[in-house]
């Protein structure tokens, strides 16, 4: 089985490279760089935090968008050019086949995030390039495990498209929702303490994305490898999680 999901991860990979993904992320790496320098061209003060404030949001958001569009799109062409049916055809578990899509994809979200990562080393400091770099993986993997678990369960880009990144902007907003509902509960109507009840039940079953990868760390060097423990740990119960849903989903379909 192992071997198997080599095979599959190996061909997932080469997929995207075949695409010219990489010329794509090196584009978006270029046009972050000037919109940085013209940003640092414009502030009349700390005009490198301004450009390196920019540069990591603009890459982090690039990086998050760009491989959950190529994880939709090209497992939703597979399913309409019934490569998934040949596959299946074969003596080929079917968590082999997801787990091997699963591997190929968090091979490539390396790409980016070591390519955005050595951007960031011209303006902080290699210790905290390197924990931004690592956290970025760990939010790409989350990234695109739900992005998988979107396209078994819609069959259509747009629809998974839309609602991979609606869980990667809400994950990344859930602090600040959540401080926002508990202002709001201090004036004790039954609507406003309704809303910060589900945000506080949507807080418990998501993962904190706004505590990964973040741009303070490059701007004002406060990261430390301490930090990682909580991104480990959040990252590898919502990925269990993930990876488990989308197996259900999988052996339930009727291919």
């Amino acid at each position: 089985m192992f071997k198997q999901i080599y095979s599959i991860a190996s061909y997932t990979l080469l997929e995207a490279l075949r695409n010219r993904l990489s010329w794509l992320m090196l584009i978006v790496a270029l046009l972050g760089i000037g919109l940085s320098g013209f940003l640092n061209a414009l502030a009349l003060t700390e005009s490198q935090a301004t450009q390196l404030a920019l540069l990591a949001a603009f890459l982090r958001f690039s990086a998050a968008f760009l491989l959950a569009t190529f994880v939709v799109t090209s497992m939703v062409r597979e399913f309409n050019d019934k490569g998934l049916e040949l596959l299946l055809s074969l003596a080929l578990p079917r968590a082999a086949y997801l787990l091997g899509k699963l591997a190929g994809f968090a091979a490539l979200a390396v790409v980016p995030a070591v390519l955005f990562g050595l951007l960031t080393l011209f303006l902080s400091s290699p210790t905290q390039s390197l924990l931004w770099t690592i956290s970025l993986i760990f939010e790409l993997w989350i990234v695109a495990a739900f992005a998988m678990l979107c396209v078994l369960s819609f069959n259509q880009i747009m629809a998974a498209l839309s609602a991979t990144l609606g869980f990667y902007l809400l994950a990344r907003s859930i602090t600040a929702l959540q401080l926002i509902a508990k202002d709001a509960q201090l004036e004790a109507s039954n609507s406003q303490q309704f809303m910060g009840m589900v945000m506080n039940g949507i807080s418990a079953v998501i993962p904190h994305l706004d505590t990964f990868t973040k741009t303070e760390w490059l701007v004002y060097r406060t990261g430390q490898l301490a930090d990682l423990n909580s991104i480990v740990l959040q990252s590898a119960i919502c990925l269990s999680l993930l990876v488990a849903a989308a197996l259900f989903d999988l052996y339930r379909k009727n291919i």
